[in-house]
């Protein structure tokens, strides 16, 4: 009964082909149906770990490319399998203008067995569009699959560092990436979380009064729920290595449920920093920065869609709202989608969250992520 199940769940994938057939039939797909138009601006290789990611990947795919036309491959693996055996399905992801199918993206579905370091890139890889970027997502624990063979290939590499066990491990190998492969650009969900966040707090800054104190600042408080401690620390990176204060790292400190930094600003002012953690709060609750005459706060209730922004200068106070999307996976990916760029803020930012992480320069080359 549970293979029937299965299998029927398994339709959802499409049409399920021999490896060696993939492209003749995706050929045969488009010409019976020639309403349809083939639309692709990008690879977008979707991989995961976990059982029964591609079904769910699938619906994800189909919620993408409403707005990002692209061909996609989906990419599921048992590695703790013994059985060395690969399976692929094709659909096409198919949206409707004036009540007509219009557009379609492809899908290539990928589900394989056993030891695959070798089949994933000479046979999954063997079927991108090779005039085309290739955007990768990559869901769960980053694992020994992650080699210079695969990120190579890779433009844009997607991943959640709230899913690590051992972010500064992985982290180690996200660098060395960097290091090695010219076009190889990371994006961790966890920065575009805090995007809303950095984006009010710059808007706050705008006004004279609390730009004129920024450099008196003397107390980052920042709160995180226990999942998104990462987020927290970027966003900490991000004010520091903005302003270019210095790290006073004699002084750090760190507990089960807060990270204690200080930093020097450049008139001289020490900073306390700390990231704190609580289980009923949001992926990012409230950033706040004070110095003696003036509190910038953002703030965000655990089920609210809200950010509140608050800066009080003395009598001088504005205080207001804006909407934030929510922690949606397929809704984050899109927003990074949609921004584009090389995220050089992200990489900019990435030698001070490194220093966070306790991770030196010389321990990044020595890194392998079994």
């Amino acid at each position: 009964m549970e293979d029937v199940i299965r299998q029927s769940q398994m339709q959802i994938l499409g049409k399920e082909v021999a490896i060696g057939s993939v492209d003749r039939e995706l050929r045969l797909l488009w010409e019976q149906d020639k309403a349809s138009t083939n639309a692709s601006l990008m690879n977008l290789a979707v991989y995961s770990e976990n059982d029964g990611a591609i079904l769910r990947n699938s619906d994800l795919v189909q919620e993408i490319t409403r707005e990002h036309a692209c061909r996609a491959i989906l990419i599921g693996i048992d590695r703790d399998d013994p059985k060395a055996s690969i399976r692929a399905w094709i659909t096409a992801h198919c949206h409707l203008r004036h009540g007509r199918k219009s557009v379609c993206c492809e899908q290539i579905a990928f589900q394989l067995t056993g030891r695959a370091t070798g089949r994933l890139r000479n046979t999954v890889f063997a079927h991108l569009n090779s005039d085309l970027p290739l955007v990768f997502w990559w869901q769960g624990e980053l694992s020994s699959i992650f080699s210079e063979r695969l990120y190579s290939l890779i433009e844009r590499f997607v991943f959640d560092s709230s899913q690590w066990s051992d972010p500064a491990e992985s982290f180690k190998c996200i660098e060395r990436a960097l290091k090695d492969a010219n076009n190889f650009s990371p994006m961790d969900m966890e920065w575009t979380r805090s995007y809303a966040v950095r984006l009010a707090v710059a808007g706050l800054y705008d006004d004279p009064l609390a730009k004129q104190s920024l450099e008196y600042t003397n107390s980052i408080r920042i709160k995180v729920h226990p999942n998104h401690k990462m987020a927290g620390l970027q966003l900490l990176a991000w004010i520091i290595q903005s302003n270019g204060w210095k790290p006073l790292m004699d002084k750090r400190q760190d507990t089960e449920i807060s990270d204690r930094f200080c930093f020097e600003t450049n008139e001289g002012v020490e900073v306390t920093a700390v990231v704190e953690t609580a289980s009923s709060a949001a992926p990012i609750a409230e950033l706040e920065i004070s110095s003696p005459d003036c509190t910038v706060r953002v703030s965000r209730g655990a089920d609210s869609r809200y950010l509140h922004q608050l800066l009080n200068v003395g009598s001088h106070r504005v205080e207001q709202s804006t909407p934030v999307s929510g922690n949606d996976p397929a809704e984050l990916f899109m927003a990074q989608l949609s921004r584009g760029g090389k995220n050089s803020l992200f990489r900019m930012i990435i030698p001070t969250f490194l220093s966070f992480l306790g991770v030196n320069e010389e321990e990044i080359y020595g890194t392998n992520i079994e």
